[in-house]
């Protein structure tokens, strides 16, 4: 029998944040697509999870200082591709720490015949907010659009592109997801918090401060984290290095269609929106009440990436029932997002 060819090495990703919600389902992507993957995390108690997805885990946390990549060179002295996926407020020291610890994992791997490409995760948050459905001169948020962030998130907006000025270690490129949600759900676990809520009060209504056409647009988790596998595989590095690439589902839900399938799913007498003028505080604004639209084509047309994943108007069900059984078992997702939601309510008013 005739030998075979030899197989090509298999690609290497580290990812940052390996633990966290889109970490998570990055490293299960890139495992999916048949790389290697390590994961950093901070607390040996996480590896289990990391170990049960088939996913490396290294522990330490970043810093400038970092001794942990000492650790992930007995695996590797080569990245195919590094995916930071971490973020802290206040942003700006932490990044200037993720960058720290890039350079020094593209120097090894450059001084090993690699040159990495990095992929540093923001938000479409960074573009600011469009118009509701309908409203005259809709359009969306595309890579050249201006960016005007809130000023929670300004510092992130304006410091992540720091990372393109590090030509002489790696390629890069950053990436703008919209919300994403799935199986824990990120920030939309709030719109079930607040159905169920509803539910269980005497009137069965759920009262929303927003306009029903405000553009709720989302991504699956699942989606999301292929993306970044296709812009890491994508055969000409050239035309994704130094590059801004935004995420998002190929349709936008508008609020009334998120309100009309929670109060299917949960029975409810109604959904209203309270009278204008009423107070928001910011954790409700944050999960329902910023509307944006998001173009991706970007993305779809240079690497054929598309999401398959239902939108969440039309599986809630589903999505519901991840979410419950997530909170139930104490998922650190739920609780780190509640614990933020709690944390916004001392930014200022919008």
């Amino acid at each position: 029998m005739a030998a075979s060819a030899s197989p090509s090495p298999r690609k290497s990703v580290f990812v940052t944040g390996a633990n966290g919600y889109i970490g998570s389902a990055v490293c299960r992507a890139f495992v999916r697509a048949g790389w290697r993957v390590y994961g950093l995390i901070r607390r040996a108690e996480a590896a289990g999870t990391l170990y049960s997805e088939e996913i490396i885990p290294i522990v330490g946390s970043i810093s400038k200082d970092a001794t942990f990549p000492e650790d992930l060179a007995k695996y590797t002295k080569t990245l195919d591709a590094i995916v930071s996926c971490t973020e802290q407020f206040p942003f700006g020291a932490h990044y200037d720490a993720v960058l720290s610890l890039i350079r020094k994992l593209a120097a090894t791997s450059n001084a090993n015949g690699v040159r990495p490409l990095v992929l540093v995760s923001s938000g479409c948050k960074d573009y600011g907010s469009t118009g509701v459905h309908g409203s005259a001169g809709l359009a969306p948020h595309t890579e050249t659009s201006p960016l005007q962030p809130l000023d929670p998130i300004k510092e992130r907006a304006f410091e992540s592109l720091k990372v393109f000025e590090h030509t002489e270690l790696f390629d890069a490129a950053l990436l703008r997801p919209t919300p994403v949600y799935g199986y824990d759900s990120s920030y939309y676990g709030q719109a079930f918090e607040l159905a169920a809520a509803a539910a269980r009060s005497e009137e069965k209504v759920l009262q929303l401060p927003f306009d029903f056409g405000t553009i709720i647009h989302g991504c699956h988790i699942d989606d999301c984290a292929e993306a970044y596998v296709s812009l890491a595989e994508h055969a000409d590095r050239s035309a994704v290095a130094g590059q801004c690439f935004n995420i998002s589902g190929a349709r936008y839900e508008t609020l009334g269609m998120i309100a009309e399938a929670l109060k299917t799913e949960y029975g409810l007498r109604d959904v209203v929106r309270v009278p204008a003028g009423a107070e928001v505080d910011w954790s409700v604004y944050i999960s329902l009440g910023h509307s944006q639209w998001v173009d991706s084509t970007k993305i779809r047309q240079l690497t054929g990436w598309t999401d398959k994943r239902l939108p969440f108007w039309e599986n809630i069900h589903a999505y519901r029932l991840a979410y419950e059984e997530a909170a139930r078992r104490g998922h650190e997702g739920v609780l780190r997002v509640k614990e933020r939601l709690a944390n916004v309510l001392t930014w200022p008013k919008k």
